[in-house]
């Protein structure tokens, strides 16, 4: 064998090899690899108690997912949370909701609100991944439905949590008075931003701190949530671009309309001279069809709210 051609088999082995690696670590480890990111924000009113709020998102829970489930329920005795909020995209599966009992119950009578996301309501279907690289993703006709109403009765009867899609309401987190606002799905154009902020705006409680909950980090949602003064914005839906290019601070995909370099993770949104802290959660799962993650870990946040101090500026930047 001539030596350019023993080269290129050597180059193409190689290149094989590499692939092969990645193709393991992303199918076979990275996606059991759960993470608890950690973010502190010095944007409650000044002299307010601190607040731990957990942020979960894109659970994508099957029945046989034990480790998730495990991994999940044991956030309720680490983080001691004041306040969860669930950015939907619970179930992924007919029988979702019972890896969701599983993993959730611990959480059982802290505070809460929850948003649907698309996985809340329609059951997942097999896709071309690389669909997504076209731009967001399309409605996939012939899935089936899941049983939204149980999942909803378990989480506000038994958990305690109110939903928030389309609406607003007033919760007492740890005796500090908390005004929330939220939208279903506007990956899914079921998003009523009227209507959610008339109902904020009725809630008649000046001064109390404002908290915006969305499943999709849509710019016409942030930009109406950063208008309507909230104080933070929380959303999943990106699942981070769930395969990225190693230390990228990009992603190549986010399923939405969002700058790819805040798909991940806590980033400040801007809009018409306010801005405020806007954390997007990587999310806890993925599609049964698409069980895979690359350089974009599994995550679940808690964010650490505490006081601003007399001089602190209200600009929304991440603070700690």
């Amino acid at each position: 064998m001539r030596p350019p051609a023993r080269t290129a088999l050597t180059a193409l082995g190689a290149v094989g090899a590499v692939g092969l690696g990645a193709a393991v670590w992303g199918f076979g480890i990275e996606r059991y690899l759960f993470t608890l990111r950690r973010h502190e924000l010095a944007i409650l009113p000044a002299g307010s108690p601190s607040l731990t709020v957990l942020h979960l998102s894109d659970a994508h829970m099957a029945p046989w997912q034990r480790r998730k489930q495990r991994w999940i329920a044991d956030l309720a005795d680490l983080t001691q949370p004041d306040l969860v909020v669930n950015t939907g995209d619970n179930l992924g599966h007919e029988d979702g909701l019972r890896g969701i009992r599983a993993a959730f119950t611990p959480l059982a009578g802290i505070p809460g609100v929850f948003v649907h996301g698309s996985n809340d309501v329609t059951a997942p279907s097999g896709r071309n991944p690389f669909m997504y690289f076209r731009g967001p993703s399309a409605y996939a006709k012939r899935s089936g439905t899941l049983d939204t109403a149980a999942m909803d009765d378990y989480f506000t009867a038994e958990l305690g949590w109110t939903d928030l899609n389309n609406t607003a309401t007033t919760l007492d987190v740890g005796g500090l008075r908390v005004d929330a606002v939220g939208v279903d799905d506007a990956h899914r154009d079921w998003d009523d931003l009227d209507g959610a902020l008339a109902a904020l705006d009725g809630l008649a409680t000046d001064g109390a701190f404002r908290l915006g909950v969305t499943h999709a980090p849509y710019r016409r949602v942030l930009d109406r949530f950063t208008d309507a003064g909230v104080a933070a914005i929380l959303a999943g839906h990106t699942h981070g671009g769930q395969v990225r290019i190693p230390f990228s601070s990009k992603a190549l995909v986010a399923n939405c309309d969002i700058p790819l370099d805040q798909a991940r993770g806590l980033s400040t949104w801007r809009h018409d001279h306010r801005a405020v802290p806007l954390n997007v959660s990587a999310g806890l799962g993925h599609s049964i069809y698409a069980p895979v993650r690359f350089a974009c870990l599994p995550e679940a946040s808690v964010l650490t709210l505490r006081a601003g101090s007399s001089h602190d500026s209200s600009d929304g930047h991440p603070r700690g």
